[in-house]
């Protein structure tokens, strides 16, 4: 579900004070909440320090901080260190079985679309993540869940059960699976939810790139599918989504196929257990494109 100044629940806020009040007992540092984050499917909310400096705060249930800084932590300390516009960590706490994140508030909005312009910065962005882990074999490589379930998302239960089509897919997904590693290989930075919503602009120009939580190791051209993904969700400018589909036409078979079958049941799953009936066929419809 969305979360937005408009929605937010009374619930929330009584969640985002307490994790502040966490903080504080651990740290001595007293944030306020001023409110939600706009858009994004988990939480977040702007907190002000005692300076007057505003950053946002996350946090993610059922995760250990060590695993964090084993994986998308690390990750963004590598792009800070290219000058990539990633948001700092300035705060990282374990809080019973959630991990407590206060990060840097970059300028800028998220991307209610793709342009042109916007595609080529992303095309630019997703380019300068090549490489960057060649030194960095300790960030492990991200699991793509074709076989079996991922955390809390890529289940394969609810496509068998949904419908005959949806139990279709997931046979596909599984023969891909079953002729591919369990992990993409490579040496680039892979985001891993890599889409419009999750770059921040300003009059045009891309500020920013959130939400690294699932950051990891393997081949940045997977987050190409993943902004193809996005892409589906709503309109977009003529012309942006063929230009990225003629880009996914030239990967190879070995980076495409795994690709588009983790972000087919990723999406169906998802659809199937959090959307409406019809959000599913939507999403079924673009997986079959390329299944």
């Amino acid at each position: 579900m969305t979360t937005s100044p408009q929605n937010w629940t009374r619930a929330e806020r009584l969640h985002a004070d307490r994790l502040t009040e966490a903080l504080y007992a651990e740290t001595g540092i007293r944030l306020v909440v001023e409110g939600p984050c706009p858009g994004g499917q988990v939480g977040a909310a702007y907190v002000r320090w005692p300076d007057g400096h505003r950053s946002v705060l996350k946090w993610r249930q059922l995760t250990r901080l060590k695993d964090l800084r084993a994986g998308p932590l690390t990750v963004c300390e590598v792009l800070h260190a290219h000058g990539y516009p990633c948001p700092s960590t300035e705060l990282a706490v374990q809080v019973d079985n959630a991990v407590v994140l206060v990060q840097e508030c970059m300028p800028g909005a998220p991307m209610e679309c793709l342009d042109h312009h916007g595609l080529d910065q992303a095309l630019a962005l997703n380019e300068s993540q090549a490489g960057l882990l060649a030194a960095r074999t300790d960030v492990p490589l991200m699991n793509l869940y074709l076989l079996d379930d991922g955390p809390g998302y890529c289940l394969h239960e609810p496509l068998r059960r949904h419908s005959r089509r949806s139990g279709a897919l997931e046979h596909q997904v599984k023969s891909v699976g079953a002729d591919h590693p369990r992990q993409l290989p490579g040496d680039d930075v892979v985001h891993q939810d890599f889409h419009h919503g999750n770059l921040l602009a300003l009059d045009g120009s891309v500020t920013g790139v959130i939400d690294w939580d699932g950051a990891g190791r393997g081949d940045r051209r997977f987050d190409l599918v993943t902004l193809r993904f996005g892409l589906h969700a709503d309109a977009q400018p003529p012309g942006v989504t063929s230009r990225l589909n003629d880009i996914l036409d030239g990967l190879p078979d070995d980076v495409l196929r795994p690709s588009w079958a983790h972000m087919s049941l990723r999406m169906v799953d998802w659809a199937i257990r959090h959307f409406a009936p019809g959000d599913v066929e939507h999403w079924l419809d673009l997986a079959e494109q390329r299944m």
